[in-house]
């Protein structure tokens, strides 16, 4: 596999102008590599894959086919909205696989995050190698990854499924258009592509999913408690205008639990962490200044609306010293 490494001498992409340089560039590039072939992406409705997805429809059209895979790991109400953006609103060429099942069954008892993260790229690969097999042509696997992802597993930081851990027999000829890019102007592509802004400015989402929000070995009900919870403090953030305005937020449920009451009872349940975060570029973040009162209010809702939550935390750490998923 070719090695593809940032030029140094690269300008960061930051205008107009500079994106559709590099537009023009990838559009060349993309089409000389895949000429008539047919090409695989992995369409979580993120940022990245999105981006992806718009280079490849402009460079090669219908020879794209997307796939979405629920692995179970997606946050509320995820799928029904890529399926409608993409399907319904972008008419793309999606296939809908639903195997939560087979993700969490696989996942059971593991508690090990480089393990988790592993599992679920491979099991990605494989889904992927199913359905190129019910298709004729494929030739390529197109992937979202950005350059961060490169610099921390080079780095040793952590496995990501993008970047790395792919096994030797893979069929398939890596494409990834936007492997040299800093998420920021990632975004900026995007902008000069015409994706929409709720989809150019979306949250950044971990291929592993809330798989490495839910920290330790995965639980169903755990799982339930940190898509709940995450779906409270989007609802929240968004009310108070604070959507778009800061860069990253979600919750965590870890595996231990403590005292708490309700209802004059006794309960032994998760706590729920929440991060918030401000970056330029992903390789340093710092802690967005939440209002307490908002804080009080989110916390109050989580641990009143979700079950087996009855503690509600907020991380106050930059990175570094912490990352900014957990896993």
């Amino acid at each position: 596999m070719e090695t593809i490494s940032r030029p140094a001498s690269m300008e960061r992409i930051t205008t107009p102008a500079l994106a559709k340089k590099f537009i023009e560039e990838q559009l060349a590039a993309l089409k000389a590599q895949i000429g008539s072939d047919k090409v695989l992406l992995a369409l979580s409705g993120g940022v990245d894959s999105s981006v992806t997805a718009a280079l490849l429809i402009r460079a090669i059209g219908k020879n794209l086919v997307c796939v979405h895979v629920n692995h179970g790991l997606l946050r509320k109400g995820e799928p029904e909205q890529v399926i409608r953006v993409f399907r319904d609103e972008m008419k793309a060429n999606l296939i809908y696989v639903d195997a939560t099942d087979r993700f969490l069954d696989k996942l059971a008892g593991v508690s090990d995050p480089e393990t988790k993260r592993k599992i679920i790229g491979k099991e990605f690969i494989e889904v992927f190698a199913e359905e190129a097999r019910k298709l004729d042509g494929i030739r390529f696997l197109a992937q979202g990854t950005i350059w961060p992802d490169i610099l921390e597993s080079e780095a040793g930081i952590k496995a990501h499924h993008n970047a790395g851990g792919l096994p030797d027999d893979l069929a398939f000829e890596l494409v990834e258009p936007v492997r040299i890019l800093f998420k920021d102007e990632v975004r900026m592509v995007g902008h000069e592509l015409g994706l929409p802004d709720s989809m150019v400015y979306r949250q950044p989402f971990p291929g592993p999913g809330l798989g490495v929000r839910c920290v330790g070995a995965i639980t169903r009900d755990r799982l339930e408690a940190v898509r709940e919870s995450d779906a409270i403090l989007r609802e929240e953030f968004a009310k108070n205008g604070l959507e778009g305005k800061v860069w990253q937020y979600f919750t965590v449920v870890p595996d231990f639990k403590s005292t708490g009451i309700s209802d004059g009872k006794r309960t032994w349940d998760w706590p729920c962490i929440i991060r918030a975060v401000n970056t330029v570029d992903a390789v340093t973040a710092e802690v967005a200044e939440i209002p307490f009162s908002l804080l009080k209010q989110i916390a109050y809702r989580i641990t009143h609306e979700v079950k087996g939550i009855n503690r509600c935390l907020f991380d106050c750490s930059d990175k570094p010293t912490g990352t900014i998923e957990y896993e």
